[in-house]
């Protein structure tokens, strides 16, 4: 490796003019990660005017600032008001909100950010020297892979729901089918569209995000407004405990890879990502009842795994010209239309180029910590603001996203139906994630699942139409009796070793 063409590129990602859109691009991100609805691909998209005229590299910078200053900034609505900025900030209100509801959001705030900045420098340096092996991997990638790779997430997660995985098995099915909603794209028949032209594109998943997390939130303390305990509103320390560190590291530091392979695969995206990596967390911590409770670990793992995928989604873009992730997608068309061409030959013919950004990419994300850390004290401040003016707010918040995602009244009233479903959900102790991993991957896993059994001539060979299959089958397997097996060792255990009086 030639080390004088990196250090051509942090001289160059250290220029002034590109440090003011790196930093402009961090703010911006941040911003648009916070509201919810919109998320890095409308922030991208929206914001792909202020790269006409720009120079090349600048205008990456921007778009790349941008999209992991995101992904930064959504997990601060999580964190404090249990409203999930885009899909990939949902596991962050799993023991984000519980946490600010202790008393600690400035601690949760603080150690979310580091654990990004950690997962997104472990990927920068998977970037620098795994990039090209890891994108010919992916290539390995077909229909069947992507079939089993996405069954055996939705397994994990299912996983999740300990002691009440039929629950979980149920919340799965209802997001499968409401994935369904919209023309099949094999047969183009109209499935459960009601004649609404609206729904013949499915539902916005997002919708369904802002309505379950945010709607339902505000419905289940509507009811007790009065009564509606608040989160504590003496938030401790801004800065996390030694404890707390101690505890999250190990996390982190297994989250980050998880989140940077899951990164590359095209489709996979930050929202899997960072679910499989919380599940990955829960299923092997010691103390699993404190999940959902207010865990670090539980916070600082999919946090890690975010941030790493970010940058790992930016492999194939950059190396085969297909993205990996809604973000990336819209950054693709971006770069052609101002003179850059993804491909196998970046690397080779513009090398200043891809060292530039990956130099960018790790002083941005020390940038983004040091933003989102002194951000802390302004935005605790949420939490002073009375429930009679917070959920109102939060409620307009939701609308808003949702109306921006595509502009149609439709989408309010599938936002207060999610809400409804979601304060059942609460209410009735269902869990909420293998629904929306379900949502999220079932149109995908259909059309994939539709082309596999044409491929290999029936759906029980897709199981074993390659090495990669039969691993991922295999790993289903073990994830859905890993609650049993958990179970009898817990029950050997105690026969082991009796009580004694």
């Amino acid at each position: 490796m030639d080390f004088s063409i990196i250090i051509d590129g942090l001289y160059t990602a250290l220029q002034p003019i590109n440090l003011m859109w790196l930093v402009i691009g961090a703010i911006l991100g941040t911003i648009v990660g916070i509201l919810p609805g919109l998320g890095p691909a409308t922030g991208i998209a929206v914001l792909i005017p202020l790269t006409f005229g720009m120079e090349p590299i600048s205008a990456l910078i921007l778009m790349a600032a941008i999209y992991y200053g995101a992904l930064f900034g959504g997990s601060r609505s999580s964190i404090l008001i249990n409203t999930p900025g885009d899909g990939s900030s949902i596991a962050a209100t799993f023991d984000g909100y519980p946490m600010t509801k202790k008393g600690q959001a400035g601690q949760a705030m603080s150690i979310a950010a580091i654990a990004s900045l950690i997962g997104g420098v472990m990927a920068i340096f998977g970037f620098i020297f795994l990039a090209i092996p890891l994108a010919q991997f992916a290539l390995n990638f077909g229909p069947a892979e992507y079939v089993m790779l996405f069954i055996f997430a939705l397994s994990a997660v299912v996983a999740l729901s300990m002691g009440n995985i039929a629950k979980g098995f149920l919340t799965m099915f209802i997001g499968l089918g409401i994935s369904t909603i919209g023309v099949d794209l094999q047969s183009g028949v109209h499935r459960f569209t009601l004649d609404v032209p609206h729904l013949t594109d499915g539902i916005d998943f997002i919708v369904i995000i802002i309505g379950i997390y945010a709607l339902g939130e505000v419905l289940y303390n509507m009811f007790n407004i009065n009564k509606a305990k608040k989160p504590d509103q003496n938030i401790g320390s801004k800065w996390f405990t030694k404890e707390q560190w101690k505890k999250s590291l190990a996390p982190i530091l297994r989250s980050g890879p998880i989140g940077f392979f899951l990164g590359i695969l095209p489709g996979s995206g930050g929202t899997i990502s960072s679910l499989l990596a919380y599940s990955t967390q829960k299923q092997i911590a010691k103390n699993k009842e404190e999940y959902g409770k207010g865990a670090v670990e539980g916070l600082v793992a999919p946090e890690s795994a975010n941030s790493s995928a970010a940058v790992g989604s930016m492999i194939p873009m950059l190396t085969m010209a297909i993205p990996g992730s809604g973000a990336t997608a819209v950054m693709l068309g971006a770069l052609i239309m101002i003179g850059i061409q993804p491909g196998p030959l970046l690397f080779e013919n513009s090398p200043d180029l891809v060292w530039t950004l990956i130099n960018s990419m790790f002083i941005g994300n020390i940038i983004l910590v040091i933003i989102n850390i002194a951000m802390v004290g302004m935005l605790v401040k949420v939490l002073h603001t009375p429930p009679k003016v917070l959920y109102p707010l939060v409620l307009v918040l939701s609308f808003l996203g949702a109306y921006t995602l595509g502009y149609s009244t439709v989408d309010f009233y599938i936002l207060i139906l999610a809400g409804v479903l979601g304060l059942l959900l609460r209410v009735l102790n269902y869990p909420v994630v293998p629904l929306i991993l379900a949502l999220i991957v079932g149109n995908d896993m259909e059309q994939n699942f539709m082309r596999a059994t044409v491929i290999y001539d029936g759906p029980v060979s897709i199981l074993f139409a390659s090495p990669i299959t039969i691993g991922l089958a295999l790993l289903t397997i073990l994830s859905l009796s890993y609650p049993l097996i958990i179970k009898l060792l817990g029950r050997r255990k105690k026969k082991d070793h009796p009580m004694t009086m």
